[in-house]
């Protein structure tokens, strides 16, 4: 079994997060916590590879309307739609518009848990309920409220992969083999050395 410390995750700053000038920010974020940056390329998407990236998943299109519709009934508002696929139909055609609407800066994180702790730095999906402390509940105040009331996909600043899995399926979509860079920095030997060999002189 690979060790956690390889474990990597894909990051996308959208076009809101370039455009509110925030790229360092993100990117500070998630270094300072001992995460590796592996790969970082700026492009601007096609809608054929932002319906691609989004259904990479099968399951996503199910997932993403009963989480949004969920969302809706816990903040005592009422969904645009009771069918979890007519959902996610919507949001995939907001997502096209809004991910092609600029460049995006597609990035690769490396270390341990990866996944799980770019997750936990971005905050939720919705900026609205994400936690202050987080990149979105610091940065965005957008809601799945007013996104709907202008029919246009939530501005989040960044996607970030969900699962180990879902990482595994998204990299290879955004960076050939050869984009990915290994290499070695100083802080790795006090994050992951057993023992942690030279220190002391």
């Amino acid at each position: 079994m690979a060790h956690p410390k390889t474990e990597r995750t894909l990051v996308i700053v959208k076009p809101d997060g370039i455009q509110r000038a925030l790229i360092g920010e993100i990117i500070r974020r998630y270094e300072r916590t001992g995460l590796k940056l592996v790969a970082l390329k700026m492009l601007i998407p096609t809608e054929a590879m932002i319906e691609e990236h989004y259904l990479l998943d099968p399951n996503w299109k199910k997932s993403v309307g009963e989480k949004a519709i969920s969302s809706y009934v816990k903040k005592g508002e009422k969904p645009p739609s009771t069918d979890p696929i007519e959902v996610a139909d919507s949001v995939v055609v907001s997502l096209k518009k809004y991910m092609t609407s600029g460049p995006v800066i597609a990035m690769v994180w490396e270390g341990g848990h990866a996944v799980e702790l770019v997750r936990k730095i971005t905050g939720s999906t919705e900026p609205r309920s994400a936690s202050i402390g987080t990149i979105r509940g610091d940065f965005v105040l957008d809601s799945y409220q007013m996104a709907d009331t202008d029919t246009r996909a939530i501005r989040n600043l960044i996607h970030a992969s969900g699962t180990v899995p879902e990482a595994e399926k998204e990299i290879p979509h955004w960076f050939k083999p050869e984009e990915i860079i290994r290499y070695h920095v100083p802080h790795e030997a006090t994050l992951y050395d057993v023992d942690m060999k030279g220190i002391l002189e």
